[in-house]
């Protein structure tokens, strides 16, 4: 087989949403976005439903419909988009919960869908999603009587402790939300570990269900091995890859692996990455290109038939270093040519 495979734990997925579940005393829910992080919405959220989450997040209607036809009816699908112009079928068929986040956005879902369930997501500092505090005012008490079932809002540095914009948004969501009778969220992943005040009715992990930063305590979830298409030696002063970018300073063996740009494995990784064996670190030399990476397994006495460069000893976060991103660039960027086993 000349593609990699790339294996995903599922068993690892539902353990980290169960450790992530026990750190908190209330509900938690299960971010399945950008098709579960890249790793196949329909394979990983009835394995979460099975771990016991009963509520799930969507970035768009679309991913809420892929998730329904997994899920089948019960748990509840959270729409972060809310409700755009068009999706009352979508959201109506697919029993869908969507989190307005504008007063534009709550008209459109009450003259479409009255009596529908939604949410309302708060623009607590981030300036990206969710009602302004003056939006919020001038809508408060129509919006009230519409019974929103979730008020949601998300930190914009969870992942940095001491950040002072954390408490600054919680004090914002607090002064949004106090004395309202509706569950309330604010904690992703990362807010899970700044303590049981960010937690409120629910929280809502998503990257450490799939063994990402900042939950160190994750189990691995994802091994990529790549195969090897042909082992050369290369001679002192020739060079290898596109733009001759690597010279051979002595002879060097190297291992052409079947994996690319097209796959994911970002350009950018370029000569600071490296591939695994048997815990050893194999360096990649010249550039990465579309289908093939070069790798120096000069120190390997005998070159194995895959090269590994997500596993036990490199994980997505490590791979992202590589290439000066972060690991929810590298497991949303995953390639469709692999050959994706999952362990049940």
């Amino acid at each position: 087989m000349s593609t990699a495979t790339l294996t995903i734990d599922l068993p690892a997925i539902a353990a980290n949403w169960e450790t992530l579940d026990r750190l908190t005393s209330c509900e938690t829910a299960a971010v399945v976005k950008a098709d579960a992080y890249g790793l196949g919405v329909a394979k990983v959220g009835p394995a979460l439903a099975r771990a016991g989450a009963r509520l799930f997040f969507v970035a768009a209607a679309e991913e809420g419909i892929q998730l329904r036809r997994a899920l089948g009816h019960g748990p509840a699908i959270c729409v972060f988009t809310g409700h755009m112009p068009g999706d009352a079928d979508i959201i109506r068929a697919a029993d869908l919960t969507p989190m307005v986040n504008s007063v534009d956005q709550l008209l459109i879902h009450v003259e479409a869908l009255p009596g529908h369930p939604f949410g309302i997501q708060f623009d607590t500092g981030m300036n990206r999603l969710g009602m302004e505090p003056a939006e919020w005012s001038a809508v408060h008490d129509i919006a009230i009587a519409q019974k929103p079932e979730l008020l949601i809002s998300h930190l914009a540095c969870a992942d940095e402790p001491d950040h002072l914009a954390n408490q600054m948004q919680l004090d914002c969501f607090v002064d949004m939300t106090e004395g309202l009778d509706i569950p309330r969220s604010l904690a992703a992943t990362g807010g899970i570990f700044l303590g049981e005040k960010y937690h409120f009715d629910l929280t809502r992990p998503g990257v450490g269900l799939y063994g990402g930063l900042p939950f160190v305590d994750a189990r691995p979830v994802v091994t990529l091995d790549v195969p090897v298409i042909q082992v050369r030696d290369v001679a002192a002063g020739e060079s290898v890859g596109y733009g001759a970018a690597y010279v051979a300073k002595s002879e060097t063996r190297v291992a052409t692996v079947a994996a690319g740009y097209a796959d994911g494995v970002i350009r950018a990784m370029g000569a600071k990455a490296t591939f695994t064996h048997e815990g050893r670190k194999l360096p990649v030399i010249g550039r990465v290109s579309m289908d093939a990476i070069t790798v120096d397994v000069s120190s390997l006495a005998k070159v194995p038939e895959h090269l590994q460069l997500i596993g036990l000893h490199q994980s997505v976060d490590t791979v992202a270093e590589f290439a000066g991103t972060i690991g929810y660039e590298i497991l949303t960027s995953l390639g469709a040519r692999y050959d994706r086993v999952y362990l049940r």
